[in-house]
C-alpha cells in the first residue's frame, strides 16, 4: 500500500469516527470561546464592574463573583490559560520524551541504560509533590513558569512509550538499509523512524495536553497556581475560598469546573477516536 493510499484510508475512518467528530467539536467549541469570548467583554478579570454575588443576567452573562467582579470575563481568559498551558506544558513533555526515547532506543548500550535510569528515576517521583514543593517556593509565578514546571516533569512515561517503540523500528528493513547507505543516525531518526511513528507521536501529545491541563488546575485549585494571571484553577480556588458554595453561588465555580472536565474529556474521546481510526484492528468498517 503506497503512502498517499494509506493516508487516505487513514482520513476515511477518521472523518467517519464518531468519537473523534463529538472530541473535535467539543474541543473546538471551547477554542471559539477562548478566542472570540474576550471581544465581547471590556473588563479586566479583578476589576470591579458590578454588584456583588449577583446572579447570570442579560448584563452580566455569567454573574459575577462576591466582590463584583465579571465572571464571565475570568472565564474566557481562563480558557485561553488553560489551552496555553495544554500546548506548552504538553509539547515540552511531548519535546522531552521524544528526544529521550528516540536516543535510547535508538542508540542502545551504555546511553540507553543512562536514559532509562535518568527516566524511571523521575517517573517514580511523586510528579505532583515536586511541582508542589517548586511552586511554593516561587514568589511570583505566571502561565508560562507553570507550563515549563509541567512540561519538565511529565515527559518520562513519553519516553519509555517511544523507546519502546523505537527498539521495534530500528531493526526494520527500511532503517538497515539507510544506516548500511551511510545516512546519518539523526537523520534516520527525523526521516526514517519519526514519520512511520507520526500517528503514536500525536496520541502521546494529546495525552500530554489533558495531563497538564489536568495538573494546572490542581495547582490552582489548591492555590499555587499563577500570582499574576487568571485560570480555571483559580476561579475555583476562589470560589471556595470565598464561600461560593456556602451561598449557592453556582455561577462562580461550575463553568469552569464543567469547562476542564469537557476539554479533557473532549481529549481523551479524541485519542481513542484516533486510536481507532489509525489502528486497522479497532476500526469499525
Amino acid at each position: 500500500m503506497t503512502k498517499t493510499k494509506k493516508r487516505s484510508e487513514i482520513l476515511y475512518f477518521a472523518l467517519k469516527n464518531n468519537k473523534l467528530k463529538i472530541g473535535v467539536t467539543v474541543l473546538l467549541v471551547f477554542v471559539v470561546l477562548a478566542l472570540v469570548g474576550p471581544l465581547f467583554t471590556e473588563y479586566a478579570p479583578y476589576d470591579y464592574v458590578g454588584p456583588p454575588s449577583e446572579a447570570p443576567s442579560p448584563e452580566f452573562w455569567f454573574g459575577t463573583t462576591i466582590f463584583g467582579q465579571d465572571v464571565y470575563t475570568q472565564f474566557v481568559l481562563g480558557l485561553q490559560a488553560t489551552f496555553l498551558v495544554g500546548l506548552i506544558g504538553g509539547g515540552l513533555g511531548t519535546l522531552i520524551g521524544i528526544l529521550v526515547g528516540f536516543t535510547a532506543g535508538y542508540r542502545g548500550g551504555f546511553l540507553d541504560e543512562i536514559l532509562n535510569m535518568l527516566t524511571n528515576i523521575v517517573l517514580v517521583i511523586p510528579t505532583l509533590a515536586i511541582l508542589l514543593i517548586v511552586a511554593a517556593y516561587l514568589e511570583v509565578r505566571g502561565i508560562m513558569m507553570e507550563s515549563l514546571l509541567i512540561g519538565c516533569t511529565a515527559w518520562p512515561w513519553a519516553a519509555r512509550a517511544i523507546r519502546a517503540q523505537t527498539l521495534s523500528l530500528r531493526s526494520r528493513d527500511f532503517v538497515d538499509l539507510a544506516r548500511l547507505s551511510g545516512v546519518k543516525s539523526w537523520k534516520i531518526l527525523f526521516t526514517e523512524i519519526a514519520p512511520n511513528m507520526m500517528s503514536y507521536l500525536l496520541l502521546v501529545f494529546i495525552l500530554q495536553f489533558g495531563g497538564a491541563i489536568l495538573a494546572a488546575a490542581t495547582l490552582d485549585f489548591i492555590g499555587l497556581g499563577p500570582t499574576n494571571a487568571v485560570s480555571l484553577g483559580l476561579m475555583m480556588n476562589y470560589a471556595v475560598m470565598w464561600g461560593a458554595l456556602i451561598f449557592d453561588m453556582w455561577w462562580w465555580f461550575i463553568p469552569p469546573g464543567v469547562a476542564i472536565m469537557a476539554i479533557v474529556g473532549a481529549l481523551y474521546v479524541m485519542n481513542v477516536g484516533l486510536d481507532e481510526a489509525f489502528n486497522p484492528k479497532l476500526r469499525e468498517m
